[in-house]
This record gives C-alpha cells, sequence and structure tokens, in this order.
C-alpha cells in the first residue's frame, strides 16, 4: 500500500535547538477509483449522497482525504470517484475508516447499488481486493 515520504522537517531555529520543528502539511497525493452503478438504483445513489451521513463526511476528513468527488456517466452507468490523500498513513488511516461502525453501514447500503470491477471483490469492507476498481492517474495540470 502506498505511503506518503515524509516531508523533510526544516531546522529549528537558533536558540530552539532539539525542539521538535513543525511538521510541513502532505502535499498529498490524488486518487481515482471506477464502480459500476446498478441502472434502477441511480435515484437511490443520488439521493444517499446528496444526504450524507454526518458521521461519514468527518470520518473522510478525519483520515485525511479531501476533494473527494464522485461522478457519473449515464451512458456506461459509470461512478468515477477521485480524492486527493494528505496524511502521513494511508493504510492506518484507511483502517480506521473501515472500523467505524457507520462508515461499514454506509458501504454495505452503497455497495448494494453497485456492481464492483475487480474480480474477486465481495464488499467495501471485506478489504482485499477492494471493490472500487483503482485507476492509474496518466496526466494531472495544477
Amino acid at each position: 500500500m502506498w505511503k506518503p515520504e515524509s516531508p523533510t522537517p526544516p531546522k529549528s531555529p537558533p536558540g530552539m535547538e532539539g525542539a521538535a520543528p513543525p511538521r510541513k502539511r502532505n502535499p498529498g497525493r490524488r486518487f481515482g477509483q471506477v464502480v459500476k452503478l446498478r441502472p434502477e438504483c441511480v435515484d437511490a445513489y443520488k439521493a444517499c449522497h446528496a444526504r450524507i451521513w454526518p458521521e461519514v463526511a468527518k470520518q473522510i476528513k478525519d483520515c485525511n482525504m479531501e476533494d473527494y468527488s464522485i461522478w457519473y456517466d449515464d451512458k456506461t452507468g459509470l461512478l468515477f470517484g477521485s480524492f486527493k490523500y494528505i496524511g502521513y498513513d494511508f493504510a492506518g488511516d484507511m483502517q480506521r475508516m473501515a472500523e467505524n461502525p457507520r462508515v461499514r453501514q454506509w458501504w454495505k447500503m452503497t455497495d448494494g447499488f453497485q456492481e464492483s470491477l475487480v474480480d474477486g471483490a465481495t464488499s467495501s469492507e471485506s478489504g482485499e481486493p477492494g471493490w472500487w476498481r483503482s485507476m492509474e492517474e496518466v496526466f494531472y495540470q495544477a
């Protein structure tokens, strides 16, 4: 699992030698994922995301994920999700996400609206292989 490198810490100012310098913010890594939405579930899926449970939204932020968005293509039925991870322990943060009972309830509900494109995937909660298919970023311009 990918783990971002910790930035080189700045040197302590004169007279503050030995004090822990402030940690630089991780510039982050972008992720892209795809899953198929069942055609009969489009309205229900959109409705639940229009009213995301506050505990789920908070856990996403608490696990160092930001700029999270999900896009829908009505021609193919595909959902494309993207987010930026700004933490320093991706595996640990994803474990904390999975330990939240409300998040697991959310996954159970939303998995029922979807069809995974990953061979052998059984649910978001089951771990590996992942439910959403990861994608390779081939271009980005800030």
